[in-house]
């Protein structure tokens, strides 16, 4: 499954009060792995931007006078997210914007939602945690995401960050690999895990004291934030 991680960033808040999209940051996901692939632009809005929007993103219309229109990108950006599942966060906001810049160009192109499915990690995230802060800075702390470098609000920041939050979030690590070689299927349907047999043995490390403590804390926080559903703390203490 190919799926992009979105987010934009905007002079306002409300594409019909005339707002326009600044920044669009994308990033590839495909089968649960990031593969690199990024789009990712300024935009010069052609309008002032709010001062509390400058605020959030720090884009200045000084710095954005001499970047391209949307018109200018917009076949391009489309190449890149046709046919994707898209993940935003808070997604009615940038589908909204988008498919705004969509209709102004007048060209008879569909809404952006057409041609892409679309996942809304707020809302996922709000199911898995009723009732708790699930903006992306607290999502990134349940899960531990590093967000240091988030000085700012950045479209291509927040998208590579909400890539790593709805992996963690719908799953986590999804595949180990030890040494281990791929075979093609009888059928050429699929892939044959083999292990190479003239592998080195592992070399088995004993966890010290302070590890295993450590271990122990980490397990309590995992229970803390899945509400009590962590089985691995469950197996260690079934009292």
């Amino acid at each position: 499954m190919r799926q992009v991680v979105l987010d934009t960033e905007t002079t306002g808040l409300d594409p019909q009060s005339g707002h326009r999209v600044i920044e669009i940051g994308c990033v590839e996901i495909e089968n649960r792995r990031l593969t690199g692939q990024q789009f990712q632009c300024y935009l010069n809005p052609q309008r002032e931007i709010d001062e509390a929007a400058v605020e959030i993103h720090g884009l200045t219309l000084e710095f954005l006078a001499d970047k391209l229109l949307f018109h200018q990108v917009v076949e391009e950006f489309i190449d890149f997210v046709k046919g994707a599942e898209l993940i935003i966060h808070n997604a009615p906001f940038d589908i909204g914007f988008l498919n705004n810049e969509i209709s102004l160009l007048a060209s008879g192109r569909e809404p952006l939602d057409t041609c892409c499915s679309v996942i809304d990690s707020l809302v996922l995230a709000r199911k898995k945690h009723p009732g708790q802060r699930n903006s992306l800075d607290a999502l990134c702390k349940r899960y531990h995401v590093d967000c240091s470098q988030r000085e700012l609000h950045g479209a291509l920041l927040d998208a590579e960050i909400l890539a790593d939050v709805y992996l963690a979030m719908t799953g986590g690590q999804t595949r180990l690999q030890l040494g281990a070689e791929e075979s093609t299927n009888s059928d050429g349907k699929g892939k044959i895990r083999t292990l190479d047999r003239n592998r080195k043995p592992l070399r088995v490390l004993k966890a010290s004291l302070k590890e295993l403590e450590a271990h122990d804390k980490r397990l309590l926080e995992i229970d803390e934030a899945s509400d009590n559903k962590c089985l691995w703390l469950k197996s260690n203490h079934p009292n």
